[in-house]
């Protein structure tokens, strides 16, 4: 026996669910982003049982998009939860019935702290609805629960509608993407937009360096000692004048007599690229790909020679951005 069509129904109800719901919204809709980009405080996400669950989604989603949320169960508010409300806050209640013992009860708190109320229901005609300052509407004709009872294409549309809100609110607050990569920065794209060459790059004794007359033995150990897999060659100045890779060595040793005594000068590749300090990890990335190479030097500033680090390829892709 094939469960598919089951599974079909299901899938099938609830995008209708949503689909009917993207229809009808309207000016309520704009009014509850309204008041939400208006708090002054925190929005708090209140519900019991299965619409408690989208709720904690719901105010998660909004958190992490730049509208400071949280998660009221209603029952541990009538027992001293009810602390976390303060003036200036808005509510947003989830009841597909919204007749919810628990919810109704602490309907005359919120209002008592003269707090906005955004009701998220089935039913426009409930007490809930009669008592918040907007509705939005979640009409559900048939849940997808075969037996018509389980809350699913209610909760789903609910959901749904929450992400609406969460995307609505980031385009009415002009939230960027450099935003979004504040709040996940352990995130792909919160690496990518926040990590610069300064957080990875080796430093101080850490760089290899060798003068222009450094014998090519003596540059080999320097390279096997920074394990970096190149050198830069500095002149008397100390400014950047070349660099030797791990590939100039070998085809050193094969193509030219006496290469372990020739000085680094006639060996090194002249001009280097280099980047500035406080440049995007990933557009150093960028810069080895574009070039073919797998290191650059991190010099103090555009156009410079003087430099202050050293990067590898590895560095990027051990910070996971790549």
């Amino acid at each position: 026996m094939s469960h598919v069509p089951t599974a079909r129904t299901v899938l099938h109800t609830e995008a209708e669910t949503i689909r009917r719901l993207a229809e009808r919204l309207g000016s309520e809709f704009d009014r509850a982003v309204e008041l939400l980009a208006g708090c002054r405080g925190k929005v708090v996400l209140t519900g019991m049982g299965k619409s408690g669950i989208i709720c904690r989604k719901i105010a998660a989603t909004l958190a992490s998009t730049g509208t400071p949320a949280f998660f009221l169960h209603p029952a541990e508010g009538m027992h001293g939860d009810l602390g976390i409300l303060a003036r200036g806050d808005v509510v947003v209640a989830v009841s597909n019935s919204g007749e919810t013992e628990e919810l109704v009860e602490i309907l005359p708190v919120i209002r008592r702290l003269r707090l906005g109320l955004v009701a998220i229901t089935g039913n426009p005609a409930s007490t809930l609805a009669r008592r918040s300052d907007v509705v939005l509407h979640v009409p559900v004709e048939r849940e997808a629960c075969p037996l018509n009872l389980a809350p699913m294409a209610s909760t789903t549309a609910t959901l749904a509608l929450g992400d609406a809100l969460a995307a609505a609110l980031m385009e009415r607050k002009g939230f960027s993407a450099e935003d979004f990569a504040l709040f996940h920065p352990a995130g792909t794209l919160g690496r990518k937009l926040t990590l610069q060459v300064d957080d990875l790059m080796h430093e101080g004794e850490a760089i290899p360096r060798v003068g222009l007359d450094t014998p090519m033995r003596e540059v080999l150990l320097e390279m096997t000692s920074k394990r970096l897999g190149f050198t830069g060659v500095f002149d008397a100045d100390g400014l950047l004048a070349g660099v030797i890779t791990d590939g100039d060595l070998r085809r050193g040793l094969e193509r030219l007599s006496g290469f372990l005594d020739l000085p680094a000068g006639r060996v090194m590749t002249p001009s280097p690229k280099r980047i500035p300090r406080g440049t995007l990890a990933v557009e150093a990335l960028r810069t080895m790909e574009r070039h073919a190479i797998t290191n650059l030097f991190v010099v103090d500033a555009p156009g410079s020679r003087r430099v202050c680090g050293v990067i590898h390829i590895h560095d990027l892709v051990k910070a996971g951005l790549r």
